[in-house]
C-alpha cells in the first residue's frame, strides 16, 4: 500500500474542479483496501472513497483526510439456476462491463449502457436512466464494515434501494466500503421500453430491437446529450445529472401545476404508483430560466442536457455551487419544487 500525499482531485473527476487530498492511496484489491481503512483509522482522519470521479463535487480546499480510490478490478462470471453471475470489482469502469454482457446476448443492463463510473458506484446511488434501475438486476453487494472491518455479503434485500438511493448513502451512509458486486442477469430479460427517444427511434422498426440495437441507440442518446464519459469539450465536463427528478405527493404536484399552468406551462408527469408524480427535473430547470446553453462565466449549463452543470474550463467548485443554488432557488420560488442534487459533496464541512 502506497500512501501519497497531497494529490490533486480535479483531474481524477469528470467535472474537473477541487483541491488536494492530504492523503491518498489507490487500492487495486481487497487487502489493500482493508489496510487503507485501517491506517486512516488508526490517525483517527477523515476518509473519502473515490471510485470513477463522475458523481461528485470536490471542495476547492480539497479533502483534508485520506482519498481512497478503489480500483479493484475483474470480472467473474459464474452460473446458478439458469442464470448468468457476475461478479464484478468495484474499480471495474461500468460501461465496458455492460458491453460485455450484451455481447453476450443479456440485456438486463442495456438500458443503463453509457454511465461514467464504476461498478462500486452503481449500488451506492442506484443508478438509473431511460425507466431503468440497476436494483433490479443486483444479487449481492461485498463490502468491508467499516464498523469492526469485518468483511460482508450484503444481499440486494438488505440494501434498501429506492429511487437514487440505498443504505450506502442514506441510513448506514460511510459504514461500508464497497469492494465487488454480484450482478444476477438472464438472456429472458426484456427491457421495457418506456423512455420517448427510445419509443421514437424504434417506432418505425418491425419487431422488438435487439439488446445491441438497444445499446446502440441509448449510447446515441446520451452522446448526444453530452452525458457519455468525459471528452475534450465543455459539454462532457460535468458531474451528470446535476439534480434529482422531484417526485410530489398529490398536494405538493397540484401546487405545483398551478403555478406552472398559470404560466402559460402544461408540465410532464408521471405516476409512480402511490399517488404521487414524478416531474423531470430538465423540465423544471428550463422553465425556471436556465436553458440549455445558458452561461454564467466559468461554469454553465449543458447545451445538450439542461441537467448538466458544466465547468467551461477553469471553474471553480464555488462557482459551481453557486449556480446551482441560484437554479434551486428559482425553481422553489416559481413552482414550489426544492430540488435536490444528485453529486456527493466532498470537503464541504456539514453539506
Amino acid at each position: 500500500m502506497r500512501v501519497q500525499e497531497n494529490v490533486p482531485l480535479a483531474p481524477l473527476t469528470t467535472l474537473g474542479v477541487g483541491g488536494n487530498a492530504r492523503y491518498f492511496v489507490e487500492a487495486r484489491s481487497e487487502s489493500e483496501a482493508h489496510k487503507a481503512l485501517a491506517w486512516a483509522s488508526d490517525r483517527d482522519l477523515p476518509l473519502f472513497v473515490l471510485g470513477g470521479g463522475s458523481n461528485v463535487v470536490i471542495s476547492d480546499r480539497g479533502f483534508s483526510g485520506l482519498v481512497l480510490k478503489i480500483s479493484i478490478a475483474g470480472v467473474d462470471e459464474r452460473r446458478d439456476n439458469g442464470r448468468r453471475l457476475f461478479w464484478v470489482g468495484a474499480g471495474e469502469p461500468w460501461d465496458p462491463f455492460v458491453g460485455r454482457t450484451v455481447a453476450a446476448g443479456l440485456a438486463g443492463l442495456v438500458l443503463l449502457s453509457g454511465i461514467p463510473g464504476t461498478a462500486g458506484g452503481t449500488p451506492i446511488q442506484n443508478v438509473g436512466a431511460y425507466g431503468a434501475e440497476v436494483a433490479t438486476s443486483i444479487r449481492t453487494v461485498r463490502a468491508i464494515d467499516r464498523r469492526d472491518g469485518r468483511f460482508v455479503e450484503l444481499p440486494a434485500s438488505a440494501c434498501s434501494f429506492g429511487y437514487r438511493k440505498s443504505i450506502f448513502n442514506t441510513e448506514q451512509k460511510d459504514r461500508y466500503l464497497i469492494l465487488t458486486v454480484c450482478y444476477s442477469l438472464s438472456e429472458e430479460e426484456t427491457p421495457e421500453l418506456r423512455y420517448p427517444d427510445l419509443v421514437s427511434f424504434f417506432s418505425r422498426k418491425e419487431g422488438p430491437p435487439t439488446a445491441p440495437e438497444i445499446r446502440e441507440a441509448v449510447l446515441g442518446i446520451r452522446r448526444a446529450k453530452g452525458m457519455i464519459a468525459p471528452g475534450e469539450e465543455e459539454d462532457s465536463r460535468s458531474a451528470g445529472s446535476f439534480f434529482k427528478n422531484p417526485v410530489l405527493a398529490p398536494a405538493a404536484f397540484a401546487e405545483m401545476r398551478r403555478r406552472a399552468e398559470a404560466l402559460g406551462l402544461v408540465p410532464p408527469s408521471y405516476p409512480q404508483g402511490d399517488g404521487r408524480r414524478r416531474i423531470p427535473a430538465a423540465w423544471l430547470v428550463e422553465n425556471a430560466g436556465f436553458p440549455k446553453g445558458f452561461r454564467r462565466g466559468a461554469v454553465g449549463i449543458s447545451r445538450r442536457h439542461a441537467l448538466a452543470i458544466i465547468n467551461r474550463g477553469d471553474a471553480t467548485a464555488a462557482e459551481i455551487l453557486a449556480l446551482m443554488g441560484e437554479i434551486q432557488r428559482a425553481v422553489e420560488r416559481i413552482f414550489a419544487v426544492r430540488l435536490e442534487p444528485e453529486p456527493v459533496f466532498v470537503g464541504f464541512g456539514d453539506r
